[in-house]
């Protein structure tokens, strides 16, 4: 069968327990029609870049699926229909990546790159407090 990675995004008004019930209802799906769920990733409530639905922030949860192209429609079809999950994205791949996905990785370093107004040479003093490189200060 071929492989496919599953992202989903969740309104930011559900607890956490219920968006991993949320993932549980579409492995079901899968289940059902003979496919697996080897990995599931939930990776919290993060912000977005723009509203969708009036909703800022969202849960996001990874799944990797085994299944048969029908089995995965009929998971899109029900994904389409939930009024909790905000956006989905289905692809097919090769294979699955070992361990941790990026996300969690980043995660689990702590790691701030990608933050709006962080940059690499403010943690190392190379500003002077007022947004210019030390050497462009104006005299």
């Amino acid at each position: 069968m071929p492989f496919y990675e599953t992202v989903l995004i969740a309104r930011q008004d559900l607890t956490p327990a219920q968006a991993d019930g949320l993932v549980e209802t579409f492995e079901k799906v899968i289940t059902d029609q003979g496919g697996t769920v080897p990995k599931k990733e939930s990776w919290g409530l993060r912000s977005r870049a723009y509203k969708i639905k009036k909703n800022r922030k969202g849960h996001y949860a990874l799944m990797n699926i085994d299944a048969t192209g029908p089995a995965i429609q009929e998971m899109e079809r029900q994904m389409h229909l939930h009024e909790d999950v905000l956006r989905h994205l289905v692809t097919r791949v090769d294979e699955f990546e070992e361990g941790p996905s990026a996300v969690l990785r980043a995660k689990e370093r702590g790691d701030d790159r990608g933050r709006r107004g962080d940059s690499d040479a403010e943690h190392h003093g190379r500003y002077d407090g007022g947004g210019y490189p030390a050497a462009v200060i104006p005299t």
